[in-house]
């Protein structure tokens, strides 16, 4: 069924979501691109490409992931708190990896919105941050001033990642 064209299909639709977790209806209502899967690495992306590699990426240095969660391009501190603090609850995950390519996303967007989700629900969980682009110097400040580092590649960032989980 075509996702797309349920709102035609009443039926279908109920079916549909009665079959989806809660975490999936929840990317869902904020219009995220989001799959459940059976890891314990979070994932966000801005871009479809960029964040299946970056699952890619995870699972070549023995990592799992547990989602694929696609923010968008031009996504806000709003949109990046939401999917982050979305993750940051979610029981089987252990460590968030974020990995944005800022063009139309700003990179300083970003990290705001990481830093208020990680206020807000990151107790218990690591963070780790792979930001390049526009606005990436203030982006990586903002990140250092809360306590958070980031990695200028996608490679060492998912190093990072797996090597955190690993010691949980």
């Amino acid at each position: 069924i075509d996702d797309n064209a349920l709102f035609r299909r009443k039926e279908f639709a109920e079916r549909v979501s009665a079959e989806l977790s809660e975490f999936e209806l929840e990317a869902k209502k904020y219009g995220f691109s989001y799959v459940e899967l059976d890891g314990d690495i979070g994932i966000i992306g801005n871009g479809a490409g960029l964040t299946m590699a970056t699952m890619d990426v995870v699972k070549l240095y023995g990592g799992k992931p547990a989602n694929f969660l696609d923010i968008g391009g031009g996504a806000r501190a709003d949109v990046v708190e939401k999917a982050a603090s979305l993750l940051l609850k979610h029981p089987k995950v252990k460590v968030l990896l974020v990995n944005v390519l800022g063009g139309i996303t700003r990179c300083d967007e970003v990290a705001k919105g990481l830093v208020n989700a990680l206020k807000l629900y990151g107790k218990d969980k690591k963070l780790v941050v792979r930001l390049m682009g526009t606005n990436e110097e203030e982006g990586k400040r903002i990140l250092s001033d809360a306590g958070i580092s980031a990695f200028d590649s996608m490679e060492d960032a998912a190093k990072n990642a797996v090597s955190l989980v690993e010691v949980m």
